[in-house]
């Protein structure tokens, strides 16, 4: 495959709710594009995109896979994300590297909870997206439902470039309203054959209103297709896609499409879109960087020609070597030229260059701007580093990483089991930073944390498969936080004579809590107006930091919270490292317990599908854990209930939902917030034992 033009190339992710039909999605567009000569299935287990053993046996995506394929003059690097989310990493570090994203809609489930998530991703990371409501075949398809819950849920302004041909079991193509022609997929060759029709009278009216109203769209990015609209002139398709390119690439407005990915409806229009409205790597915005140390801020475009820089943002391990993923930005990667990780200051050699198919690899010698490829060789680098030419370090900007809310306590099984755990630990760190491992100081088992019970049952499972490595789990636990109730300052002295070494170190500290959300902010005096030199101030820092990490009481980690350093006097050679780290570490542990320390509890938002007459029950049994029901809606024979609960009461519930419904209902929960847990946790870990909730900061 020769290298593309800049222009022609599409870097793009497919992003929805889990089961909304993602991988489907892509398993048709490599079969249509030619990279694969048969079709595999989800629900069979032999989807190229799903490789782990893992993704197989459950029929769901786990780790987001990268593929290449070409479709006419368009070059696409294609990345398949998950839907679960406890995987959400792989949206977020994918997000991190797309230009465009093709968002799945399910026309039976509609906007579902995961889908506002991975929305609001891309709305993070700036990602333009066209959608493609799929399942048009099903029972109880409904697009307009799907149009309403993207405005109302999404905020988002859907334009519809096509009209899908009945629905349901009648479902048999789409109306092309900008070509104004019926297209249909022949059933003969799996889809194949596209075929175009005019458009049947009976859709001529709906069809002729819906194309006023992609004109209405375009008329905001062109002032001559609105001078020619208010003049009751016709508008060619062409001018049109050009003014629609201009909203999706602004994130202004969303291209919809429709089709059913199983039955091989709709896919080649959804990859003309793809081309047509979604942008290459020069129309999207130039990308921000700070040079190493203390450099002003500047951007870097998508030229071949500038000094490298790159963005690992995955990294898997393979036969215990490294496989990093690399989003170049600017510059030309060659194999085995010397790399600057600009993040850590380590300089590394990528030994080869390959270009992904799923788990498949295909060796290249070079790749340029604009490109998506994986290297080995790189034995430092971790997600979120930069990669660039030693002679002009830069840094880019990293990614968002989502705390974990779960923990498992784990013991090896046997000796060599033990032996082993600790490497295969890290190299599971290595490819996901949401997953965490510590000992718990007070009964040396290691604990694993992560984003939920999936996450940490994949976790426990590849331990086994992959690195042989037998271990017993305990129960799920929740992580919770420690956080102030209220202001405090604290004087803190050590001195200390250790070892005929006299440690002194003094800090006022002053400890404020924050509104939820908001983290760990500690402020130091300029170092203008502090004679404290750098190197005490540097371990003063950690100190603090490391205090915020580990927690003031229980072993969990302090949040929201601003940490502010007034005073630290100085007395050369009386002050010293020792002392300061000391001074700081103790004095904030007295602080934050004179502070009113409490707890606080995830809550995950959950989203619930149920059989109307077993909502009664559902309803009850979300009061009975705490819960709090923010809404209710209905439709012909289900209820959608969206309710926010405790983390801690959420274990094991599938099993008494499928007890209560009979089997029928459904639910989905992703991480919401935290808030402060009531009084009988607080008492469990020595806390205040009074119900403080009515004090919280919000």
């Amino acid at each position: 495959m020769d290298a593309p033009l800049r222009t022609d190339i599409r870097n793009i992710g497919i992003i929805s709710h889990i089961d909304a039909g993602k991988t489907t999605v892509s398993e048709r567009i490599l079969f249509y594009a030619g990279e694969t000569h048969k079709m595999g299935e989800v629900h069979e287990g032999e989807a190229v995109m799903d490789w782990m053993p893992q993704e197989q046996e459950r029929g769901i995506t786990i780790t987001a896979t990268s593929t290449t394929c070409s479709w006419g003059r368009f070059w696409i690097n294609l990345i398949d994300t998950p839907g679960h989310i406890d995987f959400t990493i792989e949206v977020e570090r994918s997000m991190r590297v797309l230009d465009g994203a093709v968002a799945i809609i399910s026309a039976v489930e509609g906007v579902q909870p995961q889908t506002e998530s991975v929305w609001r991703q891309a709305d993070r990371y700036h990602v333009p997206r066209i959608c493609f409501i799929n399942k048009m075949d099903r029972v109880g398809a409904d697009y307009q439902a799907v149009l309403a819950g993207m405005e109302a849920r999404l905020k988002a302004r859907p334009v519809l470039l096509q009209l899908p041909l009945g629905s349901e079991a009648g479902f048999r193509g789409v109306v092309d309203l900008l070509a104004d022609e019926l297209i249909t997929f022949s059933a003969a060759d799996q889809g194949k054959t596209v075929e175009r029709w005019p458009v049947p009278p009976e859709c001529l009216d709906e069809a002729r209103a819906a194309r006023n109203r992609i004109v209405e769209a375009a008329a905001d990015f062109d002032d001559a297709i609105l001078t020619d609209y208010l003049a009751g002139a016709e508008v060619d398709a062409e001018r049109l896609r050009g003014a629609i390119r201009k909203g999706t690439i602004s994130s202004r407005l969303v291209p919809i499409l429709f089709g059913a990915a199983l039955r091989n409806k709709g896919i080649q229009p959804l990859l003309d879109a793809v081309g047509d409205y979604l942008p290459s790597p020069l129309e999207i915005s130039p990308v921000g960087v700070r040079g190493a140390g203390k450099g002003a801020p500047e951007t870097v475009h998508c030229d071949p020609k500038a000094p490298l820089v790159a963005l690992a943002f995955k990294v898997l391990a393979e036969e215990g070597r490294k496989l990093t993923y690399l989003r170049i930005y600017a510059g030309t990667l060659h194999n085995g030229a010397a790399l600057l990780n600009s993040s850590s200051g380590v300089t590394e050699r990528p030994a080869r260059l390959y270009r992904m198919h799923a788990h498949k690899r295909e060796q290249v010698m070079s790749a340029a701007a604009g490109d998506i490829v994986a290297v080995t060789g790189l034995r430092y680098a971790l997600t979120g580093d930069t990669l660039c030419d030693p002679a002009h370090p830069m840094v880019l900007e990293g990614l968002v990483v989502p705390e974990p809310v779960v923990s498992l306590a784990v013991e090896a099984k046997g000796m060599e089991d033990r032996e082993r755990l600790p490497a295969a630990l890290e190299k599971l760190q290595w490819e996901d930073p949401t997953f965490r491992v510590h000992e718990d100081e007070e009964t040396g088992q290691t604990i694993l944390t992560g984003m939920g019970e999936l996450h940490l049952e994949i976790v426990t499972d590849r331990l086994s498969r992959e690195y042989g490595v037998a271990v017993k789990t305990g129960a799920p636990r929740v992580v919770y936080r420690e956080t102030l109730l209220h202001a405090v300052e604290r004087r803190e002295l050590f001195s200390r004579e250790v070892e005929g070494k006299q440690d002194h170190g003094e800090l006022l500290l002053r400890l404020s809590p924050l509104s939820r959300g908001a983290g760990v902010r500690i402020i130091l005096p300029p170092e203008e107006d502090w004679p404290l030199p750098v190197e005490l101030r540097a371990a003063m820092e950690e100190s603090l930091r490391q205090v915020c990490a580990a927690g003031a009481k229980t072993g969990y980690p302090l949040t929201d919270l601003e940490v502010r350093v007034i005073e630290a006097p100085y007395e050369p050679d009386i002050t010293t490292e020792l002392g300061m780290r000391a001074a700081a570490h103790r004095g904030m542990i007295r602080a934050a317990e004179a502070g009113a320390l409490v707890l606080l509890e995830p809550v995950m938002r959950l989203e619930f599908v149920i059989p109307a007459e077993h909502a009664g029950r559902v309803l009850g049994s979300i009061q009975q854990k705490r819960g709090r029901v923010e809404g209710i809606e209905s439709s012909a024979e289900s209820e959608f209930i969206r309710a926010f609960v405790p983390l801690s009461e959420m274990f094991g519930y599938m099993t008494e939902l499928r007890s209560a419904t009979k089997g029928r209902g459904t639910y989905t929960m992703e991480f919401s917030h935290f808030e402060v847990a009531p009084a009988d946790i607080q008492r469990r870990f020595g806390l205040e034992t009074t119900d403080t909730r009515h004090q919280e900061v919000t």
